[in-house]
């Protein structure tokens, strides 16, 4: 897809792996985060946060997809997960709704079923079960979207999103690593994927020896992942996560993680 792309969280870690592999010829991403984007060729750079209606007015006008990175990355006290998480999405989808934008894609988590035991082949909209506050944050998201697609006509991906690392660090990422490279690809089918305006819920992660998610949702809007983590198992440890969201299902609710 050519034209104008907002990238909310552009400083972020996802964000910065996305920016260069998401930069295409008549393609213009429009970064947005809190911690001012360095500039470049073929960007538009905007600061400030995804709670500021008339900022994300202003980052949605004239764009053709929207991809919502932004917000609180893991766990941590209730009001801000549900000023940044939930206000700030519902913020990102109104503005994109008001300016006319067609698609918009949201980072998700697996942590919105962060309490699901482990087992293969769990379909992308497994039931609703968050580990965390962050997780129910995840949850809203995907509802949100929801809601926007029925009532509002967008078209919205809600990414389950893994271990999207460099490399997994831990024996559970081997499952659930979801390597840059295929986020970029994951993105892009999001982006090129066509059909009536829906809401739809695709797993987030590599094609990993050890993964339990059913790639199914995936391909099913072209999304083709090449990367599998068990080339680094050599250099990773500890013990297998018998449910879902790993560690997070044991971090104290709302203590920073």
């Amino acid at each position: 897809m050519s034209g104008r792309v907002l990238i909310t969280g552009a400083s972020g870690r996802i964000g910065l792996a996305l920016r260069s592999r998401l930069a295409r010829p008549g393609r213009t991403l429009r970064l947005l985060d809190v911690a001012a984007p360095e500039p470049g060729d073929g960007v538009e750079v905007l600061t400030g946060t995804v709670t500021d209606t008339a900022l994300m007015d202003a980052a949605c006008a004239g764009v053709d997809a929207v991809v919502h990175l932004g917000g609180i990355p893991s766990e941590a006290p209730w009001e801000e997960i549900l000023d940044v998480n939930v206000h700030g999405t519902r913020t990102v989808l109104e503005a994109a709704a008001r300016a006319g934008v067609p698609r918009v894609v949201l980072a998700s988590s697996n942590h919105a079923t962060g309490m699901t035991p482990v087992e293969p082949d769990l379909p992308a909209d497994v039931a609703l079960r968050p580990d965390t506050y962050y997780g129910v944050s995840k949850v809203a998201m995907e509802a949100l979207g929801a809601l926007y697609a029925d009532r509002r006509g967008l078209d919205v991906t809600s990414l389950r999103i893994g271990t999207c690392a460099e490399r997994p660090r831990r024996t559970r990422d081997l499952a659930t690593w979801l390597s840059f490279d295929d986020c970029a690809r994951l993105v892009e089918a999001c982006l090129a994927h066509t059909g009536p305006p829906a809401h739809r819920v695709v797993w987030g992660m590599s094609a990993n020896t050890r993964g339990f998610a059913s790639p199914a949702a995936g391909a099913a809007i072209g999304y083709r992942p090449q990367d599998d983590a068990e080339v680094f198992a050599p250099d990773v440890s500890g013990d297998d996560e018998p449910l879902v969201g790993g560690m997070f299902t044991r971090f104290p609710l709302g203590e920073r993680s």
